[in-house]
């Protein structure tokens, strides 16, 4: 079934609509022109189904607009496909939003809202959508059953997890429990070093597709810091070197601590003006290490261009 509909009409898919424009007589789409090319990781099209988002430019036999969801999980797999053993390509981490467009066999498919990264996830990780108040500031937080420290909790939180609560004295009162205030920062406030924040996941193990302390790689690491200071980059280390622009390069000579310097399928963060850190493969955690060692490493790999940007963000 997809979402926002019992039923597995054609008719039905179509004409859920868009939110505000449904039952508005739009039951047909066109095309203007030829399908355009598109990039299954962040464009929501699958053989029998898109995001109506996406009518007017893509073809699909069925479209379906999409319901807004919560993670309530600390944090949850995003796979490329409905099946265990299927990559794992992403996490939701707890309160990010998710868009899902389709509800099949214990399967919810749809995208993230935090980077529009297009996957599947296990449907008991999605609950109702929240109004996040605060966001969580530290590697992370444990979810206490009591405003208590001496009490237990249900759950330990990751660093960027969202959530929604009413300040108590020293704790944030959650559905779920109870949050220490020290743990979070209000939703909306913008850290002056994501670099910092970067540097507090040293030693955190390599994760393909991680963005916990639990694991992580090296875009889940650009991407989870510098969110924390107000900048949301996408998900995959090339779809950030292309979100950036020309207007970001900076020169090598000039590098300075959070400059962003980009490898053929890698990224990591300038600490200063010669050192990097980042998730590496080569090692298997979060290291800092010389800029020039990261350099040597990817010519001996046989790039033509051992580099391919740097980039400054602010």
């Amino acid at each position: 079934m997809t979402a926002n509909s019992g039923e597995d009409s054609a008719a039905n898919r179509v004409r859920m609509g868009r939110p505000g424009v449904a039952g508005q007589g739009r039951d047909r789409f066109g095309l203007t022109g030829t399908s355009q090319a598109f990039d299954p990781r962040v464009v929501a099209i699958r053989p029998d189904l898109a995001d109506i988002a996406v009518a007017g430019t893509h073809f699909a036999p069925h479209y379906a607009a999409p319901m807004m969801m919560s993670g309530v999980l600390p944090a949850a797999v995003i796979r490329a496909a409905p099946s265990l053993d299927a990559e794992q390509t992403s996490e939701l981490l707890f309160g990010e939003g998710f868009a899902l467009l389709d509800l099949t066999g214990g399967w919810a498919w749809g995208y993230s809202l935090a980077d529009h990264y297009v996957g599947y996830l296990a449907a008991d990780a999605l609950g109702a959508p929240i109004a996040p108040t605060h966001r969580v500031e530290m590697i992370e937080a444990m979810l206490h059953s009591a405003p208590d420290a001496a009490s237990g909790g249900p759950a330990v939180l990751p660093l960027g997890a969202l959530v929604m609560g009413e300040p108590e004295g020293e704790w944030l009162k959650t559905a779920h429990g109870y949050l220490p205030l020290a743990a979070l920062v209000e939703v909306g406030t913008e850290h002056d070093d994501p670099t910092a924040m970067a540097e507090h996941m040293v030693g955190t193990p390599y994760l393909w597709g991680g963005r916990t302390a639990k694991g992580i790689d090296c875009s889940g690491l650009v991407q989870l810091a510098w969110a924390s200071a107000g900048v949301h980059l996408p998900r995959d280390s090339d779809l950030q070197l292309a979100s950036l622009g020309n207007d970001k390069d900076v020169a090598p000579t000039e590098l300075a601590r959070g400059d962003l310097v980009f490898f053929p399928g890698h990224v990591g963060i300038m600490t200063d003006h010669d050192r990097i850190v980042h998730a590496s493969r080569q090692w298997m955690e979060v290291r800092v290490e010389p800029l020039a060692d990261i350099a040597k490493r990817s010519m001996a790999k046989g790039h033509d261009v051992p580099i391919s940007g740097y980039k400054r963000l602010r």
